[in-house]
């Protein structure tokens, strides 16, 4: 049987690989998306001291840091059962929400956009950042200043952009000063005029997309994520929540510490990728999605008057069931920036931000720890055990790239049976199967924990495995 292979994938985070198989007929048969680095995070942790872990957690990724550093304090938070203050959970959410903003930013800006406004078909050498600045520089321009305004939010409170330790267990290091909320509070106003005006421009070009609409990814399957009791975007405290493609609850109230009765994860053979699955319809059919396509099915409401606004547009996109096809990521992604900026307003304004009571102190006193949160891919699990001097023994990562693992291989295969017909790679199907994957904007950093630079190839092989055809990126 033929198989094709695009190695490396390239606009993502990571590296990667898509294999396609084809009959005798040259139709294809199957699709698989492989990840090709190793993870290797939870045996580095063995025997460290759990209070160290958020500081080692931040340097699993340079992207969303700031999600490892939250989860991993949140671990630690249970492994002392200590409530931490009231203002260092505000001031952890908002370095958060300028994590989410300078993610996204990333993503929408600089690894999906040269698809957006140039074709998907333009040409490759063009098809990127640079060309993005040359054909619309306001575009180029406001997706560096938004991912400079999200980092540095980040800055500000933690001392450096990348890998800050200001989160630790029990809340945060120090408070917030008036100097420093006034300089962040000073650069809103540019930030949402760029979501703003960016949501303008995406929403009235969506039309040039039917195709990919329909096709990417685009199929029933579970959501989950985290909720509360108002049914509001839910980024860093809630319970876990699974509902099916109809919007019905299938699972609820879901406790950290109880995810692994209903997440299971499967290791496959050919990718160093853990695929994580809805236990009770098991493997390989409890399928799910997270990140913000699923908030944005799981919530009824963001909880700011503009996001609200945009979310109930989004809403209209499917008014029987939830929106399906994973293009609508980007989209969502716009929606969550949105909601973000206008949330740290909120959050800075709020009368005790600048309480100097930022941390709570204890020892140990559980043995297990679970923390959980939403990255900006999606729901993010750290479990840790520790021996009686404080020792790491076990530490499991639940990465959102895994949860969507299953998902981005059905959504290969359906791009594949659309785009793909005979032995012969074209420059139009490979760039396609990888906008799919780039949809969902996978960091294959935090998923296999390793060093390295992105890439893709593609793969074409006979029904009696001979080499058709190789298309590739360095």
């Amino acid at each position: 049987m033929p198989t094709l292979a695009i190695e490396p994938i390239t606009r993502i985070e990571g590296h990667g690989k898509i294999t396609i198989d084809l009959d005798d007929a040259g139709q294809v048969h199957d699709a698989h998306f492989h990840v090709t680095q190793i993870r290797g995070f939870e045996k580095i942790c063995e025997g460290r001291p759990f209070t160290e872990m958020p500081a080692l957690m931040a340097r699993i990724c340079g992207i969303c840091p700031v999600s490892h550093l939250i989860a991993s304090s949140k671990a630690c938070d249970r492994i002392l059962a200590v409530t931490i203050p009231e203002t260092a959970e505000k001031l952890r959410r908002i370095m958060n929400l300028g994590q989410i903003i300078q993610s996204h930013a990333l993503s929408f800006f600089h690894l999906s956009s040269p698809d957006l406004l140039l074709g998907i078909e333009s040409d490759p050498a063009k098809r990127n950042i640079f060309g993005v600045l040359a054909a619309n520089p306001q575009m180029a321009r406001d997706g560096i200043r938004l991912r400079q305004f999200g980092q540095h939010v980040i800055e500000v409170l933690g001392g450096k952009r990348v890998h800050p330790g200001w989160i630790v267990p029990g809340g945060v290091s120090e408070p917030l000063t008036a100097k420093r909320r006034d300089e962040i509070l000073a650069s809103l106003p540019e930030a949402l005029q760029i979501v703003e005006r960016t949501l303008r421009w995406f929403k009235t070009n969506l039309e040039q997309f039917r195709t990919e609409i329909r096709t990417f990814a685009n199929f029933p399957t579970l959501f989950m994520g985290l909720a509360n009791p108002d049914n509001s975007l839910a980024l860093y405290k809630g319970w876990l929540r699974f509902i099916d493609a109809d919007g019905n609850i299938i699972a609820d109230n879901i406790d950290g510490v109880d995810y692994s009765n209903y997440i299971g994860e499967a290791v496959q053979p050919d990718s160093y990728l853990k695929a994580t699955y809805y236990k009770p319809m098991g493997y390989p059919e409890g399928v799910y999605r997270v990140g913000p396509l699923a908030r944005l099915n799981l919530c009824t409401k963001c909880g700011t008057p503009r996001a609200d606004e945009e979310l109930a547009e989004f809403r209209e996109l499917e008014r029987s069931h939830m929106v399906l096809s994973s293009f609508y990521y980007h989209y969502a992604r716009l929606i969550e920036t949105l909601f973000a900026v206008e949330k740290l307003e909120q959050l800075l304004r709020e009368p005790d931000i600048l309480d100097k009571h930022v941390r709570a102190f204890a020892g140990p006193n559980n043995h297990v720890g679970v923390g959980g949160m939403e990255a900006p891919r999606g729901t993010l699990l750290h479990h840790y055990t520790i021996d009686d001097d404080g020792l790491i023994t076990t530490a499991n990562l639940v990465i959102a790239t895994g949860h969507n693992n299953l998902a981005m291989n059905k959504g290969v295969l359906q791009v594949a049976r659309q785009f793909v017909n005979g032995a012969k790679l074209e420059e139009g199907m490979m760039n396609r199967l990888e906008a799919v994957i780039r949809a969902f904007d996978p960091c294959l950093s935090c998923s296999t924990h390793a060093l390295g630079h992105m890439g893709l190839q593609v793969v074409l092989r006979g029904p009696d495995g001979t080499l058709l055809d190789t298309l590739g990126r360095n």
